[in-house]
This record gives C-alpha cells, sequence and structure tokens, in this order.
C-alpha cells in the first residue's frame, strides 16, 4: 500500500505491460498488473496530487474511511475537477471525501475471481462518460485494488488473438486429421481391391473342389459295389486315412469355407462402401444396411467384449448420404464401447448395446427445431387447437390441428444406441456435441468424432440427435432423420 502519512518518495511507475504468453484463455483478473494505491479520505487533495505526480502510472486512488472502503477517484476525473475554474483553491486544501463528493460517478467493483473477457465486457457497456474510469477489483472485505480500462482491453485483445491461434492449431488439426482419413479411405479401397481378388479365387476353386470331391467319392462307391471284395491294402489305405470320416466331413468343410468366403465378401463390401467417396446427391439408403455394414467393420472390436442386442423395425429407405450416416452410427458405438471398457477396469460387468429402430411420430418441439415447421406455423396450430377444443370435447371424432402434426407425413426414422456404460455427467453432456471436446486421451479421441456426428445429422439430414444419461445409468444416443425435408 501507498504510504500517504509521509512525503512520498519518487519510484519508477508501475508497468502494466500485458503479453499474450502471461495470459490463457481462462485468465482472471488476478492475473493481470494490479494498482494497489489506498488513500485516507480524511487526507488533502494536495496528498492525492502528489501522488498522481509521482505516480505515472497510478490510474486513480481507493478512498479508505477507517479501514472502509469509500470510493474511488480517478486521474482523469481529478485533474477534471482541478482545472474548473477555481478548483485548485476549493479542492487541493480541503478532505478528499469533499472531492468526492463532487466528483462522484458510478462505480464498477469485481471480484478477483472473473474472467478477464466477463470483465471487459462488463466494463464497455458502462456509460461513455466512465468507459475511461479504473475498475475496482475486491480481492477481499479490506483490500482493495485497480486496474486500468485500457489495460484490461489490452488484455481482452490478447485473449482474443490466443484464442484465435488455438483454434488455427485445431482447424489445421482437423485439416491434417481429416487428410489421414482420406489417406484412410482410399488404402482401405485398395486393401478391399486386393483381398477380393484372393477371395474370388478360393470361392472358385472351392466350388471345383467340391464337386470333384463329390464325383471322386461317387467314383469310389461304383468301385465298391463292382469289386466287393477289395484287397488287403485298399482296407489298410481306407483304414489309415479314415475314408468313411472324411466322407461325412466333407460337406461340412465345405459348408464352413463356403461360408467363410461369404463373410469374407461381405467385410471387402462393407469396407468398399465404408471407403467410397460420398456423392453430391443423396441416394435411396437403408437404414439396417448402414448399421449391419458398421457392425460388420467392427466385430472384432465388438467380439468377447460387448453383446450387440439388436431390435429392428419396419423401416422404408431414405434419400440419405450412407457413408456419412456409417460414420455417425461408427462413431456411436465405437463411443459405446469405449466407455464400456474403461467402466470393465473398474466393475467386472459384461458390457451390452443395444440397438433399436422404429419409425415413430415426430413432436411439434421436434419438428420445429428439424425445421420441418415454422415456429410461426406451430404457434397458429396450437391456437387453432385452444379454439376448438370445446368443439372436440363434443365431438370425439375431432382431430386437433397438432394431433395432425404426428401423421406419416412428419414421422421420422429413430435409431437408438445405448449402452450400459458409465453414463455421462450433465456438465459434459452440455459440451459433449462441441468440436475438439474430449474426454478421451489424446492416443484415443481426438474431440471431432461427436461434433462432426451431430453436424451430419442436424445439417446434412436436417436430423436431430438426443442424449439421455444418467451417472452410472449407461447413456442413450436417439437419432432422428426426417422422412421427408428439402
Amino acid at each position: 500500500m501507498f504510504n500517504l502519512m509521509s512525503s512520498p518518495e519518487p519510484s519508477s511507475p508501475i508497468s502494466f505491460d500485458v503479453t499474450c504468453q502471461n495470459l490463457h484463455l481462462e485468465s482472471t483478473l488476478e492475473d493481470l498488473c494490479l494498482h494497489d494505491y489506498q488513500i485516507d479520505a480524511n487526507q488533502a487533495g494536495t496528498v492525492l496530487a502528489q501522488l498522481f505526480e509521482l505516480k505515472p502510472s497510478a490510474p486513480g486512488a481507493i478512498l479508505m474511511d477507517q479501514d472502509k472502503f469509500l470510493g474511488m477517484i480517478s486521474r482523469r476525473r481529478f485533474l477534471e475537477l482541478l482545472s474548473r475554474p477555481f478548483g485548485r483553491e476549493v479542492f487541493l486544501k480541503r478532505p478528499l471525501h469533499i472531492l468526492y463528493l463532487f466528483g462522484q460517478r458510478e462505480l464498477l467493483m469485481l471480484p478477483r475471481e472473473i474472467s478477464v473477457v466477463a470483465a471487459a465486457e462488463q466494463a464497455i457497456q458502462r456509460p461513455v462518460s466512465a468507459l475511461s474510469e479504473p475498475i475496482i477489483v475486491q480481492l477481499s472485505d479490506q483490500d482493495y485494488r485497480l486496474v486500468d480500462a485500457q489495460q484490461l482491453l489490452i488484455a481482452q485483445s490478447c485473449i482474443h488473438q490466443l484464442a484465435t491461434e488455438l483454434l488455427r492449431q485445431h482447424t489445421q488439426a482437423q485439416m491434417i486429421q481429416t487428410e489421414k482419413l482420406a489417406t484412410l479411405g482410399q488404402m482401405l479401397a485398395g486393401v478391399a481391391h486386393d483381398i477380393r481378388n484372393p477371395v474370388s479365387c478360393i470361392a472358385g476353386n472351392s466350388d471345383f473342389l467340391k464337386n470333384s470331391c463329390q464325383n471322386l467319392t461317387r467314383l469310389i462307391q461304383l468301385y465298391e459295389v463292382e469289386n466287393p471284395e477289395a484287397s488287403e491294402k485298399v482296407q489298410a489305405c481306407k483304414s489309415e486315412i479314415e475314408f468313411e470320416l472324411l466322407q461325412e466331413d466333407f460337406p461340412s468343410i465345405f459348408k464352413s469355407v463356403q461360408a467363410s468366403v461369404s463373410r469374407l465378401n461381405n467385410l471387402v463390401e462393407s469396407l468398399r462402401v465404408f471407403s467410397r467417396p460420398d456423392t453430391l446427391k443423396r441416394e435411396q439408403t437403408d437404414i439396417h444396411d448402414c448399421l449391419e455394414n458398421t457392425l460388420l467393420i467392427l466385430k472384432n472390436r465388438l467380439k468377447d467384449r460387448v453383446k450387440v442386442i439388436k431390435n429392428y423395425g419396419e423401416l422404408p429407405q431414405i434419400y440419405a448420404y450412407p457413408n456419412q450416416l456409417s460414420q455417425v452410427f461408427m462413431n456411436l458405438i465405437i463411443n459405446a464401447v469405449d466407455a464400456i471398457e474403461e467402466q470393465s477396469k473398474e466393475k467386472r460387468r459384461s458390457g451390452k448395446i443395444w440397438i433399436e429402430t422404429e419409425m415413430r411420430p415426430c413432436s411439434p418441439q421436434e419438428q420445429v427445431s428439424m425445421e420441418l415447421i415454422s415456429l410461426e406455423e406451430l404457434e397458429s396450430l396450437i391456437e387453432a387447437q385452444s379454439s376448438t377444443q370445446e368443439d372436440a370435447e363434443n365431438d370425439q371424432t375431432t382431430t386437433s390441428p397438432v394431433a395432425e402434426l404426428t401423421q406419416d407425413a412428419i414421422s421420422c426414422i429413430s435409431v437408438r444406441i445405448r449402452d450400459n456404460g458409465p453414463g455421462i455427467s450433465p456438465e459434459i453432456q452440455e459440451q459433449i456435441f462441441e468440436n475438439f471436446f474430449t474426454t478421451k486421451s489424446a492416443s484415443r479421441g481426438t474431440g471431432l468424432g461427436l461434433g462432426i456426428s451431430h453436424q451430419i445429422i442436424t445439417e446434412k439430414h436436417r436430423g436431430r440427435i438426443n442424449l439421455k444419461s444418467k451417472p452410472g445409468k449407461g447413456a442413450e444416443f436417439e437419432i432422428l432423420l426426417p422422412l421427408f425435408y428439402n
């Protein structure tokens, strides 16, 4: 504290240089250079004039009356009062509390914990005459500091530059990740093509081998009929190779080979479809095919770890971007698997994922959020419903206008992906669809998956993602896709 009981000694002015390297996005007023100039309100105005002369950096002084906060006089306001006719004669020799009464203005006092950005927003909302006034920072009940308004705005500018740079870095990281995914897609397409050729060869040769084995077996059976008394060498060879067992195993062996070839073909097709570049136009899409292709790709990740329980309803095909929908399903299922695996480290509990699909009517609020109807249309329908409510009570067959919104023309496809993981806290739910937000380590998550998924559903398909979760009770993501939209 500046000692005003004796004549103040000259000292170097306090620098309020603000550098971005000393700030971060969550910086508070405590991180700035705070001026500690407190003065007894009963001192004469000459003492304050001497302070401002010796301390050019002092934006003002806090007035105290018996260790209690009285107010603040800024350098600018002090000089304005002295510049009035007879101002020096009137104010310099009288106590400061009298000067404060004449020059009193609305003060802005903020706690030390408030962020620089929030403080700057409040500072610039003051009247024009008070924009340059210092801001009072309350450290405790009896401890106050001043922060210069210009210093605060400089700090806000630095934080803005820092946020811009971080956003640029995040955008660059997203571009790199996108390039990696594009390269990976090309690699998947190449791998799928390379696998398809030998699989086709195996499929063709297995059919040939199956037919050949059947012919050889038929030949041997015919030989045994024509020569019932086989030589000892033939009998010994048949016993050695377990001919009877081979005859029984041949059909199941070839059936197993053909089933494996079929699974490989399905996997190759799923990889090819998933890695195919998105078309510029929507195409007829089967939601169940997208889900099955995604589950097939993730089969190794799910095997022996998570049980998938499917309950598919009757769904029509819709015009959509199938690759993008598959990407959304994959993101949600992978997140569910990660959550279950994280929980299984602490609790011995079998993981389960439920995937359910159905057609259901969209609520009026959902229709508004998906822009299937406008808010004005909804309000007019509700108003019409209230005006016809009395008639509806007399006629039970009357259909309310809002009820008409639940017909097939504005029904939607619902895809629910639910898990029995640890759930999601309310704090995380508020940020979960923001880009770059993640609770995973850098090796497991980029914070782009759910953000991109939300963008795909809401912007590309005019749909909606609903999240229901309670800590300890798992999480459920519901994807709503309208049947018709412009």
